[in-house]
């Protein structure tokens, strides 16, 4: 059924979309920032997840970035199957650490602090939404994860792939504004992110403006609404759009469990 969970497509977008999202949280956040800064030295910390794959993030002082980072101390993260990946985003489990004395200080000091946040961001309580400053992070964070997330699904999940199945190549831009967009590449029937440019996109899904993004991506505002008043809009090649839109009705189903 459309409505069904896959365990490890939910662990992937987990991986790569939700912890995936740490160095955008970085450049965002300045408390963040700050966790960064109390390295003496880099830190690659590699996810490792039976079943779903691995990923490796660099932290160095002020920033984390994909990939590892030179004359960097070495951490790992063991989860045991998809579910227990899940498991730990959801809170009820913990990630099996495998570092020495100074990766351990680092996992409580920087990593644990960082992940608090990086949920605190994501899933907001009310009293969060009540300051500009952080509903502003909040709708940049969400709106990078649900980019990552449609490519993930696109390619992993059996309706994205379904979905996926009916996209012609090209590039398709999730744009809010005019000053901000994710360009995902089909290629094949698979979906990639890749760097925006000035050569036009093939497609076209837009928000009128962040606070839309940020409130259709959280669940607090009909997209169909947003089509029917103008704050949502679609131009160039629509079946790019309209596949797109189904596989961002997924990345919904999964990022609300």
């Amino acid at each position: 059924m459309l409505t069904e969970i896959d365990e490890r497509v939910h662990a992937s977008v987990n991986l790569h979309a939700v912890f995936g999202a740490l160095p955008r949280l970085v450049e965002l956040v300045p408390a963040a920032r700050a966790l960064t800064e109390s390295l003496d030295r880099p830190v690659a910390l590699t996810f490792v997840a039976a079943g779903v794959g691995r990923m490796t993030l660099g932290f160095t002082s002020g920033a984390v970035i994909e990939g590892a980072t030179t004359d960097a101390g070495n951490v790992r993260l063991l989860f045991r199957s998809p579910a227990h990946l899940n498991a730990v985003i959801a809170g009820t489990a913990q990630p099996i650490p495998f570092a020495g004395p100074r990766g351990l200080k680092f996992l409580t000091g920087v990593f644990a602090p960082m992940a608090d946040l990086l949920g605190r961001y994501l899933q907001p309580s009310a009293a969060d939404l009540e300051d500009p400053v952080f509903v502003e992070a909040h709708n940049l964070l969400s709106l990078h994860v649900a980019a990552t997330a449609i490519t993930v699904i696109a390619n992993e999940d059996h309706a994205g792939k379904f979905s996926a199945a009916q996209m012609a190549d090209g590039d398709l831009d999730i744009a809010v504004g005019d000053d901000l967009s994710y360009r995902i590449r089909v290629a094949d029937h698979r979906l990639s992110l890749v760097p925006a440019s000035a050569q036009p996109a093939r497609a076209v899904f837009s928000f009128a403006d962040l606070a839309t993004a940020g409130d259709v991506l959280g669940g607090r505002e009909s997209a169909l609404a947003c089509v029917c008043d103008g704050r949502i809009a679609m131009r160039g090649y629509i079946p790019l759009v309209d596949n797109t839109s189904r596989i961002l009705d997924r990345v919904g189903q999964y990022l609300g469990k």
